[in-house]
């Protein structure tokens, strides 16, 4: 199969030697994304909640490079820094899979790049092999 790297200046550069994304046939795999502004590089925001929007942002907007939707994605994996902040951090998850969300695993991580609060990662298919 083909693996196809996905760039794109709508999210925030890679911060080392990884690529946004990778498509491998009809699915996507998104690198962790953090809630780093794409155009200026720096934090968004102090709490989980701003941040989560961002990361969410950040992944939507590598997930339209490749062609697909957050209405695609088929599992993510949330990274807290502090896992009593999973209510504040799931309201706003949950606005951005309003019907029918992905599997889903959350983990509470001793560092994150940047000491940021969040960072989310995903797997997506393209719209026309979503599952069913």
């Amino acid at each position: 199969m083909i693996c196809t790297r996905i760039a794109t200046d709508q999210a925030p550069a890679a911060i080392g030697p990884y690529a946004q994304a990778v498509q491998v046939g009809p699915f996507i795999f998104t690198s962790g994304q953090i809630p780093l502004d794409p155009a200026t590089m720096t934090i968004v925001g102090d709490d989980v909640a701003t941040q989560t929007r961002q990361v969410l942002t950040n992944l939507a907007a590598v997930l339209q490079a490749a062609g697909s939707h957050l209405s695609h994605v088929v599992k993510t994996t949330v990274f807290l820094k502090d896992m009593n902040e999973f209510q504040a951090m799931n309201e706003v998850y949950a606005t951005f899979f309003p019907s029918a969300p992905p599997a889903r695993s959350t983990v509470e991580v001793a560092r994150l790049p940047k000491d940021v609060r969040v960072e989310i990662e995903c797997i997506a298919v393209l719209p026309d092999q979503t599952p069913r």
